[in-house]
């Protein structure tokens, strides 16, 4: 019941209560990053979502566009904005992927959802995580966010699409806010974020 229905009727509740009480938020990081952005404050990227299928997931914009001489994406720790930094280590680039879950593409709690071009180098267990809707927060973020390895953040993944309930929805809201308020776990040790997902050996 919880899975199948009601899961979905509290996803668009909550976003809807958590977006208007966080609108002044929104509205000022908006505001900020378009100046320090060139007009660009927010970052949008297709992602696979439930059963793959592939959606815009929107947030923040906390990186430049800077590119090296051959026209290539410099690193990610060279584009990453001071500001950028701050919003990112607060959790406030996350803000506008309420937008995703009110729509239908996300859930709160769930599987990250990850790049377009991992769909396939996963092996038949790790694309399990595309079996719920990808969340803002999830199980692998209370457990280490981007500092844990792709193995054990898979591990954590599809434990979550066999175990899925309630409490443990509940339990990760909470764990989610000690960790945005602690800071823990925003980038991989020698990333800014977290290095590339080449496949399992």
């Amino acid at each position: 019941m919880y899975r199948k229905y009601l899961k979905r009727i509290l996803d668009f509740i909550l976003s809807v209560l958590v977006f208007l009480l966080a609108s002044p938020v929104f509205l000022i990081v908006t505001l900020i990053l378009a100046v320090t952005n060139k007009n660009k404050p927010f970052f949008v990227q297709l992602r696979p979502g439930k059963n793959g299928r592939i959606f815009k997931v929107i947030k923040f914009k906390t990186m430049t566009d800077e590119k090296d001489s051959d026209g290539n994406l410099i690193s990610d720790e060279d584009r990453l904005t001071v500001i950028g930094s701050f919003v990112r280590k607060t959790s406030l680039d996350e803000i506008p992927q309420l937008l995703n879950v009110i729509k239908g593409d996300m859930s709160l709690i769930g599987p990250r959802p990850l790049l377009v071009q991992y769909l396939g180098r996963y092996n038949k267990t790790q694309a399990r995580r595309h079996e719920v809707r990808p969340g803002i927060t999830g199980l692998a973020q209370i457990n280490g966010r981007n500092a844990i390895s792709w193995k054990k953040k898979f591990e954590y993944d599809v434990w979550y699409v066999d175990n899925l309930s309630f409490w443990i929805d509940i339990k990760i809201i909470f764990k989610t806010i000690w960790k945005v308020f602690k800071s823990e776990g925003i980038s991989q040790e020698g990333n800014a974020t977290m290095e590339e997902f080449n496949g399992s050996k």
